[in-house]
């Protein structure tokens, strides 16, 4: 059996020219990935548009229904980031799909990736930072629902706090929410998670790996969750147009070797999404986010998952 990935050409999204948001890098994702021989074409799931209830166990109807109509004001679609389209609407919701069916994979073979996913600027009534719907939100209370499983571990190592994710799961016992992230940087305003660890700018691979590790092994221990969701994303990197840290292309496989090996020799399940990543060189983003695909199959191939 090779590493399952999650995903659908419905991520391929037309927007205004000169728009700051690369979406055509989940397409060109998926076919590196392909060419390069990373993953196999049999080992390819495809996600669903979860329903409307399945949505609303984090988010609220009424932002539910104005944003799949269209009708969200100005002021609400502007702090979301992103022309609201149709096309755009049926994108961002068959990736919530997605990481539902990629947690539900990484039960069954105990590590999936998604191509796409990490939209946690995304709040109950509300969206942020190119964040719509809180993918990473709604697969736990999915999975939660379904009672596959009780407890879920977050690992969010996005360069960003994942600031949504934070305050959807305050006070909540059974979601543990870890966020790793540039501190001089978006969200101004910072929420809660319930373990926050800030970074300085320009902090490089050793420094950040040496934080990370610190932190991972007492989290596993202390946790023991059922599920772990991790949100890789590459907006760390040295050339990120938003990042601010000064972590290179090896970094970041060391980083996801060192994250997934740690999970799975534990015993956890790792369901793994791309999280951010912003860069005018889409040759070089795109290898960036393959990286996470890249350590996954190394580290599947190496427990004999």
């Amino acid at each position: 059996m090779n590493l399952p990935i999650v995903y659908h050409d419905q991520y391929v999204v037309p927007l205004p020219d000169g728009h700051r948001f690369p979406m055509e890098k989940f397409s060109l994702l998926y076919e590196l990935l392909l060419r390069e021989k990373v993953v196999k074409s049999n080992n390819i799931y495809t996600p669903e548009c979860p329903e409307k209830s399945l949505l609303e166990l984090v988010h609220c109807p009424d932002y539910i229904t104005a944003y799949c109509q269209g009708t969200l004001s100005d002021k609400v679609q502007r702090r979301i980031g992103l022309p609201w389209s149709e096309a755009l609407v049926k994108r961002t919701c068959v990736a919530v799909g997605g990481t539902i069916l990629t947690a539900k994979l990484a039960l069954k073979f105990g590590l999936a990736c998604n191509t796409a996913g990490g939209t946690h600027h995304a709040f109950p009534d509300y969206g942020s930072g190119f964040c719509i719907f809180n993918d990473l939100a709604i697969a736990t209370r999915v999975l939660q629902k379904l009672k596959l499983v009780k407890t879920v571990l977050i690992i969010d190592l996005d360069v960003h706090q994942g600031d949504g994710t934070a305050k959807i799961f305050q006070n909540d016992l059974t979601v543990f929410t870890f966020s790793m992230h540039c501190e001089a940087n978006f969200p101004r305003e910072k929420q809660k998670s319930d373990l926050d660890v800030s970074l300085p700018q320009g902090l490089d691979d050793d420094g950040y790996l040496q934080i990370l590790s610190q932190h991972l092994s007492d989290l596993l221990s202390q946790i023991k969750p059922d599920l772990i969701l991790y949100d890789a994303g590459v907006d760390i990197h040295a050339n990120d147009h938003f990042g601010k840290l000064s972590i290179t292309d090896t970094g970041i496989y060391r980083r996801e070797r060192l994250v997934l090996s740690s999970c799975i020799a534990e015993g956890y399940p790792v369901a793994s999404v791309i999280g951010g990543g912003y860069a005018k060189d889409l040759k070089s983003l795109v290898y960036r986010h393959s990286l996470l695909h890249r350590a996954a199959k190394d580290v599947y191939q190496s427990h004999q998952l």
